[in-house]
């Protein structure tokens, strides 16, 4: 499941003409291409189930009474829409306007519950009665769970055995949800090894299985559905930052990246707009800045790999995060310039996270304190102009982190 060049698997449908790009965050390119990246790259034994999954996303995207039904739990039973908050203590701090877009405050606690719930819909709507799912910091694990204890779908959820470790707490979550959590002992005991696992489940039980797949990575359709389902986050935020600005945009949007659903999200809502788009990765994870393209999980994009196409672990302090590609609209978005990509060190991370708890009240998990991390570094060093508008989507709450975070901080005090 991890090959990259060179010895690529075979690549389902059609790809695009090269160098020719879809219209920027609307459908992609035929065989679900993004410019370069993209595309279905499987065994034949899964190539079915993508195919019944794009057929049932297009049937239900153009149903109005699917669409309902969506949106209808999105304000009923995750608390959408979330607000939009002015920063006003850490805007004096840092000498420009902060915008947070408040997605730690739905239900589960990150904005990974838009697209689960849009999965767990389509679940039922393909007759299946089991997922299963792949997660790192918990936040997509807990938020399948709490879809499956909803709908009444059986949930297998794999995660890293690091990762268990370091957020037990999510662990126990998706347990109390009546997930069972399936710890993985092989590679770096992290995301990719979870999603490698949950693939093989897949491959096995497809025809009662649909795989919930936490990010904008993956086969076609999985980049494409997944930020659909996450483009309410920047649709909203949009709408809420004109109003908060006199009908204006911000001058940056900025998100953290692992894979990029939140970022993906975000930036479906300001593609359009003058707004630069900003995205952070871990540093240690930084395929955007470090990566070569390659084949991975599927898909095209820009991974960390040595020279002989082997992939590299990723690091971070951030179990989300910790993920050695990037999702293949982003490397589009990238290579095409229309986003910007850079990274964060752990220690500004924990630094950032600690600063919007004293000047704001709130705790942010360590995925979107990469994105207030380079944005205290880039306002000290002037490459944020002083007075800008700057609006970061804060992904999740920071309570999955709170045990780790004050291991490490007694830890340098120690």
């Amino acid at each position: 499941m991890s090959t990259t060049q060179p010895g690529l698997p075979t690549q389902h449908g059609p790809s695009t003409q090269q160098g020719v790009p879809p219209v920027r965050m609307a459908e992609p390119g035929a065989g679900g291409r993004f410019g370069d990246f993209g595309g279905r790259y499987l065994p034949e034994s899964l190539v079915p189930a993508c195919l019944e999954l794009e057929a049932a996303f297009r049937r239900a995207w153009n149903d109005e009474a699917f669409k309902g039904r969506y949106h209808a739990l999105l304000s009923d039973y995750a608390g959408r829409p979330t607000p939009v908050t002015a920063c006003d203590r850490l805007s004096e701090e840092l000498g420009v306007r902060v915008l947070l877009k408040r997605e730690d405050l739905t239900h589960t606690g990150s904005h990974k519950i838009n697209n689960v719930i849009g999965q767990a819909l389509l679940t039922v709507d393909m007759g299946k009665g089991r997922m299963v799912a792949e997660t790192g910091a918990g936040q997509h694990g807990v938020a399948t769970a709490t879809a499956a204890a909803l709908f009444g779908l059986e949930c297998v959820v794999y995660m890293g055995e690091l990762d268990t470790e370091r957020q037990e707490l999510n662990v126990f979550r998706m347990e109390l949800l009546g997930a069972e959590v399936r710890p993985v002992t092989s590679g770096s005991r992290t995301l990719k090894d979870a999603v490698n696992e949950a693939l093989r489940d897949w491959v096995a039980t497809v025809g009662n299985t649909h795989y919930c797949l936490g990010s904008v990575m993956g086969p076609h359709p999985y980049p494409w559905l997944v930020r659909e389902f996450q483009r309410i986050v920047g649709e909203e935020a949009r709408e809420q930052c004109r109003a908060l600005l006199a009908g204006k945009d911000p001058d940056l949007v900025v998100a953290c990246v692992g894979g990029g659903s939140n970022a993906a999200g975000t930036f479906a809502g300001f593609v359009e707009t003058g707004a630069q788009l900003v995205g952070v990765e871990a540093a240690g994870g930084a395929a955007m800045a470090r990566g070569i393209p390659g084949v991975l999980h599927g898909m095209r994009s820009y991974l960390l790999q040595d020279e002989w196409g082997q992939i590299l672990e990723a690091e971070s302090i951030s179990a989300g995060l910790d993920y050695p590609g990037i999702g293949p609209e982003h490397a589009y978005l990238g290579s095409s310039g229309r986003a910007r990509y850079t990274t964060a060190e752990d220690a500004e991370v924990l630094d950032a996270l600690q600063l919007l708890a004293r000047t704001e009240g709130i705790i942010p998990a360590l995925e979107p304190a990469h994105a207030l991390a380079w944005l205290a570094r880039a306002c000290r060093s002037g490459e944020v102009p002083a007075g800008s508008t700057v609006m970061v989507t804060l992904s999740g709450r920071g309570d999955k982190d709170a045990e780790q975070v004050m291991g490490v901080l007694k830890g340098n005090r120690s």
